[in-house]
């Protein structure tokens, strides 16, 4: 079967088994290697990627339901000349990454989320990244970048407006 999807912004076309994992054509057909295959389960949240805009595991998502699709890795996710997208930042100034296994996933979740909720609280955070698992930094860093991150947005919207008053 043929496959075509948007794959980080550049049209691709596949011609692999439908049922074949979306995780397993990102690593070994375009050698992107974010995302993850941890536990393939779903469990632990280390495949995720955005298909339209939403967060999924990509070892649980067969090929065949990805075409017309538009696919978003960790690699995909910063836009124009940034190095890292504003998120990711947020996650190395908190010092969150350490052997990286759940970075990709745990940044593909939560940039889903701080998109669709811009004023979240701590809790409704910790709620987002419960499909997740991470060993090695402790949440409360992640909390902590995720929430300093959005005070940052905040503020970067009240400047804009107070520049066009």
């Amino acid at each position: 079967m043929t496959v075509t999807f948007q794959l980080n912004g550049e049209r691709c076309r596949f011609h692999d088994d439908p049922m074949t994992p979306l995780l397993d054509v990102l690593r070994r057909e375009q050698f992107l290697t974010g995302a993850k295959g941890v536990c393939r389960e779903g469990f632990c949240g280390a495949s995720t990627v955005h298909v339209d805009g939403e967060p999924v595991m990509s070892c649980l998502k067969p090929i065949g339901l990805v075409s017309g699709c538009s696919v978003t890795t960790i690699e995909g996710l910063s836009s124009g000349d940034q190095a890292l997208d504003p998120l990711q930042a947020a996650f190395e100034a908190a010092d969150v990454v350490q052997c990286g296994m759940c970075f990709p996933g745990m940044v593909m979740s939560l940039s889903a989320f701080v998109r669709d909720n811009p004023h979240a609280t701590r809790p409704q955070i910790k709620a987002a990244m419960s499909g997740n698992i991470c060993r090695c930094t402790g949440y409360e860093r992640i909390i902590d970048a995720v929430a300093d991150h959005l005070e940052r947005q905040k503020a970067d919207v009240l400047t804009k407006e107070a520049a066009h008053v």
